[in-house]
């Protein structure tokens, strides 16, 4: 999907292919990075 939204968008200029091109990288790059969990900052860290 990714390799036929490019070369569309190459060969015909059309936005939505590209942004159907960006769509997809973002989504896999989404499933590559782990699940963090962002509530770190609650007193959990080491007292000074």
């Amino acid at each position: 999907m990714r390799d036929f939204s490019w070369r569309y968008f190459t060969l015909t200029g059309d936005i939505d292919a590209y942004l159907l091109y960006k769509k997809h990288e973002q989504m896999l790059a989404d499933r590559r990075q782990p699940d963090v969990e962002e509530d770190d900052t609650e007193g959990n860290g080491p007292e000074s």
